[in-house]
């Protein structure tokens, strides 16, 4: 069982930073992916951005050069730093882990959310 608990989140203006922590417990090993997503009233939830524990990450295009996503394999601690933010990120944002492995094989968990809300 893996437990993720998100912090960082809340109100920033248009140009702001915001810098999202998930703090895993559990079965987390080289082999798992941890991530963002995020989810919009009325949007499909979306990927943000990927990481593995060797540092290759992946981004959606829409946050590409303003995110910056980071991992700190020891504290199971994934980052996103936020940057130039946009009222259109505007969302509860969600860390997922993937590739867990259990005894019933590979699995993934869900955060609960952190909202993020960017306002004048």
């Amino acid at each position: 069982q893996v437990q993720l608990v998100e912090s960082g989140g809340g109100l920033v203006q248009p140009g702001g930073s915001l810098r999202l922590s998930c703090a895993a417990s559990g079965s987390i090993d080289s082999s798992t992916i941890m991530g963002w997503y995020r989810q919009t009233p009325g949007k499909e939830r979306e990927l943000v951005a990927t990481i593995t524990s060797g540092g290759s990450a992946n981004y959606a295009d829409s946050v590409k050069g303003r995110f910056t996503i980071s991992r700190d394999n020891a504290k199971k601690t994934v980052y996103l730093q936020m940057d130039s933010l946009k009222s259109e990120d505007t969302a509860v944002y969600l860390c997922n882990v993937d590739n867990v492995h259990t005894p019933y094989g590979l699995y993934h968990y869900w955060g609960q959310g952190t909202q993020v809300t960017v306002s004048s």
